[in-house]
């Protein structure tokens, strides 16, 4: 078996930090080799070396036994590496054939030969398993198609060096199961697969090997068969994790803080919910399903045209986030970076954008107010961050998921509603996120926490609700709920309980 992709001593440093220091470490034929760490350990600065985004420092990169003096990602992609990045990088105006041959277009004479490209495009389609025409746009797709569509695109490249970053992440469980089979097809044709994920139960059914990488170094690799999930985790920490799931129930719920009744919107149907004080409620389903857009219509973003919604036994207006939050409700939406945070602002910027008119008196800015404030939830939350003027755009997905939650923090709420809470972040800050979540119920808060992880679900919530098709299928207390009746409820056609 020989090396496809081989890191010899590599050292990449930037302004004030060491990214990656004296990494060593190879990829096989036919493997997949796992990349595991928290955020910021030096995984995505390791494979843009790989790609030519990035040069090292220090080191050799050899592909395919070929050392690389000048990598560039023209040379990378020539020389058979394919990323595909969390991030899709389709353009959804264009067709699926348009996006595989993008930039590399098969051409008759002067115009694109496009008898040649539907067929080629149609063959790696039908390899995938995918039954879909190759005219259709992307835009039309689900996510999960539209990472297959990537895949699709490698492959016609040739690509005999796959770079696979979070590939999970959006995905439902039939997708999930459908790009496992795809990636044991590809390793049977000898192709190598580096794969990046924070969803540390999947990797042992398609892993062969894992790399663990802290603050830019190499911890360890290890074989996947001989490294248990605990030993794992500790590893990527570099502390003990007793408990990833720290839920402590309390034994009697107070008060009830939002009560749904009949409601009906686009994309959900006669919904009926409630959440009380003091505990946690797990929304599961599968994508598609609705949880998303019944969040939004509780937070007033959009609205809804049946039935009602009442915090502590009150109606308040729809559609009207304003409102919501002066009712008490505060929303971490599934897309922090678009929906969640301001990119361009810094961490105290976007802290304090929820109660600005309280720390803030007749229209004059109370910069060192601010300050006070923002540097106590930076403190009590462990924000990683030298200052509270770093911009948020620079910040790992668990450090902005933090200032998301300062937020919401600062405005003093009764229902906070985390759409996919830890999604794309470590273990280390998913614990931390998970603490938080047990204080403020304990502190008399509601929390509705919609996951597509089901160990998360399982391990947090006193109550869950299931969605499918728009609707409430079913309702579990904590005793009750094991994956199997939650999938069983995810699963059912026609909704109804």
């Amino acid at each position: 078996m020989s090396n496809l992709v081989e890191f010899k001593h590599i050292t990449k440093r930037f302004p004030g930090v060491v990214a990656l220091n004296d990494i060593n470490m190879e990829l096989n034929e036919g493997e997949v080799h796992v990349l595991i760490g928290e955020n910021g350990a030096g995984k995505s600065t390791l494979m843009k070396i790989l790609s030519g985004a990035y040069a090292q420092d220090e080191g050799e990169l050899l592909i395919h036994g070929q050392v690389i003096k000048k990598n560039s990602p023209i040379l990378s992609s020539s020389l058979g590496i394919g990323m595909i990045y969390q991030e899709l990088n389709l353009i959804p105006e264009l067709s699926i054939m348009k996006n595989i041959f993008l930039g590399n277009e098969k051409k008759k004479g002067i115009f694109d030969d496009k008898d040649y490209m539907y067929k080629e495009s149609k063959k790696y389609l039908d390899m995938l398993h995918l039954d879909i025409a190759p005219e259709t746009l992307v835009k039309e797709l689900s996510t999960g198609t539209q990472q297959m569509v990537e895949i699709a695109k490698a492959i016609s490249k040739n690509s005999r060096v796959l770079v696979l970053d979070e590939p999970t992440s959006s995905l439902t469980e039939a997708e999930i199961k459908e790009l496992f089979s795809i990636i044991r097809m590809l390793k049977e044709q000898g192709v190598g697969m580096f794969y990046i994920s924070h969803r540390l139960e999947e990797l042992y059914e398609i892993g062969d090997r894992v790399t663990i990488m802290r603050d830019g170094i190499k911890v360890g690799t290890y074989k996947l068969d001989e490294i248990e999930m605990n030993e794992m985790i500790e590893k990527i920490a570099g502390r003990k994790i007793e408990n990833l799931y720290p839920r402590n129930p309390i034994d009697k719920p107070g008060e009830c803080v939002l009560e749904i009744k009949g409601c009906s919107g686009d994309g959900f149907s006669d919904i009926h919910m409630k959440v009380y004080a003091g505990e946690i409620v797990g929304l599961s389903g599968l994508m598609g399903a609705g949880r998303t857009e019944l969040a939004r219509a509780v937070f007033g973003i959009d609205d809804y045209y049946e039935g009602e919604i009442l915090l502590g036994g009150e109606k308040y207006k729809k559609n009207n986030p304003k409102e919501a939050v002066k009712a008490g409700i505060g929303l971490l939406p599934e897309d922090r970076k678009l929906q969640g945070l301001a990119l361009k602002k810094n961490i105290r910027e976007n802290m304090v954008i929820s109660v600005l008119s309280s720390l803030n008196k007749n229209g004059l800015i109370n910069t060192k107010k601010e300050k006070e404030v923002c540097n106590g939830y930076v403190e009590s939350l462990q924000i990683a961050t030298p200052t509270i003027e770093k911009l948020a755009g620079f910040l790992s997905g668990g450090t902005q998921q933090k200032v998301v939650i300062a937020k919401w923090l600062m405005a003093n709420l009764k229902l906070f509603i985390f759409d996919e809470p830890t999604r794309g972040i470590d273990v280390g800050a998913k614990s931390e996120i998970y603490k938080l979540m047990d204080e403020l119920v304990h502190q008399g808060a509601a929390v509705l926490m919609i996951s597509s992880d089901l160990p998360e679900i399982l391990g947090m919530s006193d109550r869950i609700y299931v969605m499918a098709q728009g609707k409430i299928t079913g309702e579990l207390s904590r005793e009750e709920a094991d994956q199997e009746r939650v999938l069983t409820y995810a699963y059912k056609q026609g909704g109804g309980q």
